[in-house]
């Protein structure tokens, strides 16, 4: 349940994460050139597709998040990429919600920005193929843990109630984790081979 829908966080965490989520997209659009648009948008648009499709994990669902993958090719570019995706979600198909727009963009976009800005010098350096790819795996699947973290702290700070739900809801991240890693791995590994400048963000 990375996206959040509306009439279950407070107004406080609605408005601290809608702050948050205004600062980077601010952020993304600053550094956002010419060249790095058809790659921002082609990532926004997979991320749309394959965050529509759910799978049922115990009481909640899980979906491709793609943000470790996005941190590394567009850096700061993600948070608008996934602000888009998720207001068109939200207004096409009602999934997530509009006054949790802020919070889901900050929960999903950071944790791979972060881990991008983190790991994403190494792997493009590397001279291992089976290095690259074992720390792009690492990359894809903490960013899901890392948004996952922050779901349950978004639930657990509007009430107390959620705690519990928020532990569960933890949990149902692991396996997403999993595929997250392969995925990414996949992605980074075929790019260093036919096009390793697309690994090179010229947002961050």
């Amino acid at each position: 349940m990375a996206h959040i829908p509306d009439g279950i966080l407070s107004a406080p965490v609605l408005i601290g994460g809608a702050v948050l989520a205004v600062g980077g997209v601010a952020l993304g659009l600053r550094r956002l050139t010419d060249q790095a648009i058809p790659k921002t948008a082609i990532l926004s648009a997979a991320f749309f597709a394959g965050s529509l499709i759910a799978i049922p994990v115990g009481p909640s669902s899980v979906h491709l998040l793609l943000s470790g993958l996005m941190g590394l090719m567009l850096g700061f570019g993600a948070f608008p990429a996934v602000a888009v995706a998720l207001m068109l979600q939200a207004l096409l198909f009602g999934f997530g919600g509009l006054t949790t727009l802020g919070v889901n963009t900050f929960n999903i976009a950071l944790p791979g920005v972060l881990l991008a800005l983190a790991f994403g010098p190494a792997i493009r350096s590397a001279r291992s193929p089976a290095t690259r790819m074992a720390m792009a795996a690492s990359v894809g699947a903490l960013a899901v843990l890392g948004t996952g973290g922050l779901v349950a702290v978004s639930l657990a700070l509007s009430s107390s109630d959620y705690t519990p739900v928020a532990s569960v809801l933890l949990a149902t991240y692991l396996p997403l984790a999993i595929g997250e890693a392969f995925v990414t791995a996949a992605v980074v590994g075929f790019l260093a081979r036919v096009r390793p400048e697309a690994l090179s963000p010229a947002l961050s």
